[in-house]
């Protein structure tokens, strides 16, 4: 078994490049390294150990379900790191084995001692006076028992369906009926036992509370459950009671059909229904459940994995409280509400501190705007499309959609825009995962109020970001538009981090015109100036700005390629990363979770450095730079440097083309490359190491010091060039001043 895992090991280490699941797997080691963080308070920590719950549910349905449907179906697969599909899985699990119990260590060790002195307790029976213990059991009797329906499982009984991620009991019952003696399936049977499931509804509140003078209790409901489960099974011996959780693949792909009588909502319907029903991944349970204290706990335990074929790998035990994303219950408590921090006030786009215009189309009009949410507000963006929905003038309005806040002021003003004559083009990506019902409902809504809804393109998965507003000015139709990195939500705008571009540039409109001719009709248009879309050449076009850079290095000049997305994992993008490192040019990449890409090996990328952003917020902005012998081209927009963007989605990314914007753009790359207290550097073994703050000097934390950002700080920002003179500052200054003041007087 050792040779075997060594074996492994020296497979992996020799590999170009990095397992994309095993590097995710070490960014959510990131997440939950926020939650050691002792400079935050523990409702803060509890919420990173929440998040990475959350985001390893997603992982073992979408990555790990992925891996089955490969597995079950007898497929090959050969991982990024060198291993086939089956001892990758094992080294996967086993590393998420690992995780999850550091997580257990962090909850039990770090976080759960400090509860009692931040006025809270994790509760059990045991511990309610009672009085406590009398209105948990008025609670069970009056709003938990109603909702229970024991589900058998013997030889008259077929298995039911078990929802994922919700709490489950398996109960073990003793059987004195002789006449019952094939209790179980016949592969199955056992005389004596007998087993049912017993799940808690997922509407039902996770943590009962009770105020006491100094605290507040939180009692589990699965503990008012165990404690009143013999209301379920009156006369009945109950051999045992075994709380678990599972999670079912929920990664599907829609048929490529061209059949006009296919219901496209429908199949994403059945899709949906499909996942419900997914072949489980994982089985979370009580450690108890595999401690032999009885014979039927691990008998229990065995008929499950035989039932959803799955062996030791899949069973992950806790010594403590199952799911952790349930603290999300005590961290939005009222009575904690105060020991979250405060996020500061959003500042003004730069340069438009001093405007005093309340008509979004003339501030538009004026100059390109870039803003960096969320230290800028997203308001600008939704007052463009309220201010277009009422505006007598406005023609036309055309959106991409991908993910919507709940309750989203972009679909009223659709609405509205709608029922105000107004011609209104919208593209509901219903395909988003697990926004399909929500994407799916409102795309209906918005239909039936009359705009021009177009659900998804077929295979392709429409991920760009683009808003369209035409209008009628007299002489002139102006297109004001709208590009970005980020969703179209107003709830994620102050939690992601994203930059978006506000302009009436013609060159930007008459593209975007075109792409959205591409989207909803049959338009193939020759060329575009500003944008680069997918899947029609992002990926070339990439290849040809980074193979420039290496050109420009062999023959001497100045290089440079600074790359800040979600995920890298495209294989032909990053082997021209690996020869431009070859060729000299310093590559800078700043990658927020996965990254296929083996920086810093000897021969191969010794010019390439990795870093990662984890902290306050998530993430999220996609900005391209190429040095171009010291006039920067630089891009933003919605995709990453990932095979499904360039080939399965619809993407674009634009060029900033004013000075002021590119400016702007490259100081967010400066101050991510700057921060050493959210960033940490992937090595050349596929660990991490944790910037820390030098000795004597000064933290720079990125999600604060953007509030703090100046114009002149943007001006004078460069990568990959020595330092900029003195003199040299004070003519930009200089140069900065005129066009501030020249900008002031037109408004």
């Amino acid at each position: 078994m050792a040779k075997a895992n060594e074996k492994v090991t020296s497979v992996i280490d020799q590999s170009n490049y990095l397992s994309r699941d095993l590097s995710w797997l070490k960014f959510n080691e990131r997440v939950l390294d926020q939650a050691r963080s002792t400079d935050r308070t523990l409702m803060e920590r509890l919420k990173f150990l929440a998040i990475s719950a959350s985001n390893l549910d997603e992982f073992f349905m979408i990555r790990v379900g992925s891996l089955y449907n490969y597995l079950d179906y007898h497929k090959q697969r050969i991982d990024y790191s060198g291993l086939r599909e089956i001892p990758f899985r094992k080294t996967l699990l086993t590393m998420a084995h690992q995780f999850c119990q550091d997580q257990q260590t962090v909850f039990s060790e770090q976080l759960l001692p400090l509860f009692a002195e931040n006025g809270l307790q994790l509760a059990r029976y045991g511990d309610l006076t009672e009085e406590e213990e009398a209105e948990a059991a008025d609670f069970f009797d009056r709003a938990i028992y109603p909702t229970l329906t024991p589900m058998l499982y013997d030889y008259t009984h077929t298995f039911p369906v078990l929802l994922a991620k919700v709490l489950i009991f398996g109960v073990v019952t003793h059987s004195t009926d002789r006449t019952d003696s094939q209790s179980l399936r016949p592969e199955e049977e056992d005389d004596n036992h007998r087993l049912s499931f017993v799940q808690i509804p997922a509407n039902l509140p996770r943590f009962l509370s009770f105020e006491r003078e100094n605290s507040i209790l939180f009692l589990p409901i699965e503990e008012i459950v165990r404690q009143n489960i013999k209301k379920l099974y009156r006369n009945v011996e109950i051999l045992s009671v075994n709380l678990f959780r599972i999670t079912r693949n929920g990664d599907f792909t829609l048929d490529e059909n061209d059949d006009d009588e296919i219901d496209f909502i429908d199949e994403v319907r059945q899709k949906i229904k499909n996942r419900r029903l997914g072949r489980v991944t994982r089985v979370e349970v009580e450690a108890d459940a595999n401690n032999p204290l009885s014979d039927s706990s691990p008998w229990m335990l065995n008929l499950l994995k035989k039932r959803w074929e799955m062996d030791d790998l899949n069973i992950f035990e806790s010594n403590s409280l199952l799911d952790f994303s349930a603290f999300w219950q005590l961290i939005g408590h009222p009575e904690f509400k105060d020991t979250m921090p405060r996020q500061q006030a959003p500042v003004p786009p730069m340069g438009l501190g001093r405007d005093k215009t309340d008509d979004i189309f003339e501030l538009i009009k004026q100059r390109d705007i870039l803003l960096h949410h969320p230290y800028n507000n997203f308001e600008p963006v939704l007052q463009l499309l309220e201010q277009a929905a009422e505006d007598p003038h406005v023609l036309a309005i055309k959106i991409t959609v991908y993910r919507l806040a709940k309750r989203s002021r972009i679909t009223e003003a659709l609405l509205k825009a709608a029922e105000n004559g107004k011609h209104v083009s919208v593209l509901f990506e219903v395909k988003a995962r697990f926004d399909e019902e929500n994407n799916i409902r409102e795309a209906q809504r918005l239909q039936k109020a009359g705009c021009f809804v177009i659900y998804g393109i077929s295979k392709f998965k429409t991920h760009t970001k683009l808003l369209l507003v035409v209008r009628n000015e007299g002489s002139r139709v102006v297109r004001y538009a709208h590009m970005a990195t980020g969703n179209y939500n107003e709830d994620t705008s102050r939690l992601y981090t994203d930059i978006g571009l506000l302009t009436t540039n013609e060159i930007y409109t008459h593209d975007i015109s075109e792409f959205f001719n591409v989207i909803t009709g049959h338009s193939l248009p020759n060329e575009y100036k500003y944008l680069i879309t997918a899947p029609r050449d992002m990926r070339d076009q990439l290849v040809k700005l980074i193979q420039l850079e290496t050109e420009n290095a062999k023959r001497g000049l100045p290089s440079g390629i600074c790359i800040k997305v979600n995920s890298l994992e495209d294989k032909l993008v990053i082997d021209e990363l690996y020869k431009a490192s070859e060729a000299g040019v310093p590559v800078e990449l700043i990658v927020r979770s996965i990254c296929c890409l083996r920086p810093q090996r000897a021969g191969l990328s010794e010019n390439i450095t990795v870093r990662s952003i984890v902290g306050d917020f998530l993430e999220h902005t996609r900005i391209y730079y190429f040095h171009n012998n010291g006039d920067p081209k630089v891009y933003g927009g919605s995709a990453d440097v990932m095979v499904r963007s360039f080939d399965r989605r619809i993407e674009s990314l634009f060029y900033l083309a004013d000075p002021r914007v590119k400016q702007q753009a490259i100081l967010v790359l400066k101050y991510n490359l700057l921060d050493n207290v959210n960033a940490y550097e992937l090595k050349e073994d596929g660990d991490f190491r944790k910037y820390e703050v030098p000795a004597g000097g000064e933290p720079f934390n990125i999600h604060k010091r953007f509030f703090e950002a100046t114009e002149k700080e943007a001006i004078t920002a460069r990568l990959f060039d020595p330092e900029i003179k003195p003199a040299e500052v004070a003519q930009i200054e200089g140069e900065y001043q005129e066009g501030a003041e020249r900008a002031i007087a037109d408004i």
